[in-house]
């Protein structure tokens, strides 16, 4: 049997996988029980545009961020690490309706840039002020899309050229069910027509080729130990 045989699966949402974020969110009385600062799981979510900076995320009718954001037409995209991730699964399981979700996973809600109602999370590495711009309806959810006005970021992302190094940040990403940190960097934009020069500089190998070569050597010489060992007996 080919590897590569195919056989048809039955209709889903099967694009993967998808960045997972916490989406923050507040009323127009954030002192209101039903209309504090919220943080909803979204798993849908995508970039639209580039110039202005837009994104979507799509949101059943029923969750009660739906209504915080309906009626102020802002929220804030936080991205989720490592650290974040347990509260970002309890954030898409349980509803603001019923609990302060920020008090119960021990995050701090603040003023997002930019926006008037939302609140971001200060735990998360990069929180994305966005304001809607349009919605669409679809059966069970509705997308809405938004102009991206503001970001900020923890300064530990930076480079000391001020360039941001996403990978410092442990980002999780959604796949089928289930989470998982982003795995090995495996090229760049344009790294299939780069030049060897290029291509080594912007993966690092000549930073750490004397550590890659030691850890290399390492394994192999681990390896061989235990083949003779196992010759012994």
């Amino acid at each position: 049997m080919s590897k590569h045989e195919k056989t048809e699966l039955g209709l889903s949402t099967l694009l993967n996988p998808v960045p997972v974020v916490m989406v923050s969110s507040a009323g127009k009385n954030p002192e209101s029980d039903l209309e504090r600062p919220n943080i909803c799981t979204i798993a849908w979510a995508g970039t639209v545009n580039s110039e202005p900076p837009m994104l979507s995320i799509s949101v059943r009718k029923s969750r009660h961020s739906h209504k915080l954001i309906s009626d102020t037409r802002e929220f804030v995209v936080n991205l989720v690490g490592k650290s974040l991730a347990k509260n970002c699964d309890l954030c898409g399981v349980k509803s603001g309706a019923d609990m302060d979700k920020f008090d119960k996973c021990g995050l701090t809600a603040v003023k997002a840039k930019g926006l008037e109602y939302a609140y971001a999370i200060e735990q998360a590495p990069v929180s994305l002020s966005c304001k809607v711009i349009s919605v669409t309806e679809f059966g069970s959810h509705d997308m809405f899309v938004a102009e991206i006005v503001a970001i900020t970021c923890d300064k530990y992302l930076l480079d000391e050229e001020g360039k941001l190094c996403l990978d410092k940040a442990n980002l999780v990403t959604y796949s089928h069910g289930e989470y998982f940190l982003l795995g090995d960097k495996l090229g760049f934009f344009g790294y299939s027509v780069a030049d060897k020069e290029v291509f080594e500089k912007r993966m690092g190998y000549k930073k750490t080729h004397d550590k890659y070569v030691r850890e290399r050597d390492s394994k192999t010489n681990k390896k061989e130990e235990k083949k003779k060992k196992g010759k012994r007996f």
